[in-house]
């Protein structure tokens, strides 16, 4: 095993960065802003509650809509190199943060946290 592979069940990697879990935990659909405001599009979103990813040292999981990485990008990145807490305590767990998609149409909930 080289240095930068991970370990098994372990918190931190060889290489010094964690992996983050990625769940989504809540999706809106805001039929009304749709219908108001949207042109008609062919594919929205296919997120589902409780589905979940892992960001290995930080990375961007396969199969993560480009648009929703590019919204948590920063905190998975942080959490990965160690760094968290942030807005000095706004989460319960220091190692974890809550981010939205920019969906406005049909945004969802990620719970980010370091593992």
């Amino acid at each position: 095993m080289s240095t930068s592979d991970a370990i098994i069940g372990a918190e931190v990697r060889y290489d010094g960065m964690r992996n983050v879990r990625i769940t989504a935990i809540r999706k809106a659909d805001y039929k009304d802003l749709q219908a108001r405001y949207e042109n008609p599009i062919q594919h929205a979103c296919d997120v589902v509650e409780g589905q979940q990813w892992i960001a290995v040292g930080g990375a961007k999981p396969e199969g993560m809509c480009d648009s929703a990485w590019e919204s948590m990008r920063w905190f998975v990145e942080e959490l990965a190199a160690g760094r968290g807490n942030f807005y000095d305590g706004w989460m319960k767990n220091p190692d974890s943060a809550l981010i939205s998609c920019n969906d406005g149409f049909r945004p969802v909930s990620f719970l980010l946290e370091a593992c």
